[in-house]
């Protein structure tokens, strides 16, 4: 083992995770480049490719934070999804919204979660350099782009979904209420061509845009909600962006910006979470006990960087597209390749 983690890269390497993990950016991409273009002991120290790495045990850390930041945000839509998975194991049926959309989820983490088993490891020692995550944060540029270009949502979404955004809370949860109650809503049609169409529930009032979406996604067959979900294993090559993919793919089976980041999200959180929690005994390893401290104070940075950036892209994605981190991507991999190669 070279080295051990300082707490200041613990904190920067958080910092990273908790904005990269939610854009569609790659945090295992950045947290490969990053201590590279450093240099020093932090490309010695922070390498995931080297046996015995603490970095490891640090990333594991990290992840957990996130999860935990992206439970918090969405802690509202969980316990209706739990309530869901209740009552639909409870009554031996499938429903309501809730009770939907619970299931969909469970069955798109069932593809990521096999491949994490067989593939992990394998693509971390051999794709785990700089040159090849220069090389996929590229593509992954191109896929963003691409996914826009191809589906035509550039200009016309920016005129999408104003004034969306008011009175989430309280008519919310009335809302969520009275949907799970009628299993169901009435659509409205939307003026704007890329706008979500608006949800109405039983009693005709307008759903506030976080219930209407999770209404709209509980449409989804289950042959999409696997296709949406296995898209997370491209976020196991470094490089590749885990809510990029699936986002893209969200796009391509016709779902809005909105709703596409949303199912994106909530699909990353039990992964992330189980991911990270399948793991941490690395944290525990005698080895590793000069980590637990770094990986605290880089955890609760994540933690936070993780709920900003989820807040924001949650509002981001209402009314802007990819096409800006699609730029970022090409041009941050393109660099990464020359300094690398």
């Amino acid at each position: 083992m070279s080295g051990t983690v300082t707490y200041l890269e613990a904190i920067v390497i958080g910092l990273v995770q908790g904005v990269a993990e939610l854009f569609p950016v790659s945090s295992l991409g950045h947290a490969v480049l990053i201590p590279a273009f450093i240099g020093g002991s932090w490309a010695s120290t922070l390498d995931m490719t080297a046996n015995q790495s603490p970095y490891l045990a640090l990333v594991v850390a990290l992840h957990v934070a996130t999860a935990c930041a992206l439970i918090l945000f969405f802690w509202r839509d969980w316990v209706r999804v739990i309530r869901g998975l209740v009552s639909s194991v409870r009554n031996r049926q499938i429903q309501t919204p809730y009770e939907k959309l619970a299931w969909l989820l469970i069955v798109g983490t069932i593809p990521v979660g096999l491949a994490g088993l067989v593939l992990d490891k394998l693509l971390r020692q051999h794709l785990g350099k700089p040159v090849w995550a220069g090389v996929f944060l590229a593509l992954n540029g191109l896929i963003l782009i691409g996914a826009e270009r191809l589906r035509g949502g550039g200009a016309a979404a920016e005129t999408a979904g104003a004034g969306r955004r008011a009175d989430r809370d309280g008519r919310g949860e009335r809302a969520a209420a009275s949907v799970m109650a009628s299993g169901g809503s009435r659509r409205k049609q939307s003026t704007a061509t890329l706008e979500p169409p608006r949800e109405l529930d039983r009693h005709g009032r307008e759903l506030p845009p976080e219930i209407a979406s999770d209404v709209r996604l509980a449409r989804l067959s289950r042959g999409t909600a696997v296709q949406i979900g296995a898209a997370q294993i491209l976020g196991l090559f470094p490089g590749l962006s885990r809510s990029g993919a699936t986002i893209v793919t969200g796009l391509f089976k016709g779902l809005h910006h909105e709703d596409a980041a949303r199912f994106a999200f909530l699909l990353a959180t039990p992964v992330i979470l189980l991911a990270g929690l399948y793991k941490l005994p690395e944290l525990a390893k005698p080895e590793n006990s000069s980590v637990i401290g770094p990986a605290i104070a880089g955890s609760l940075i994540a933690f936070v960087a993780s709920y900003i950036s989820v807040r924001y892209l949650v509002r981001y994605f209402e009314t802007r597209t990819l096409t800006p981190f699609a730029i970022y991507c090409i041009i941050a991999g393109v660099i990464s390749v020359v300094r690398f190669a």
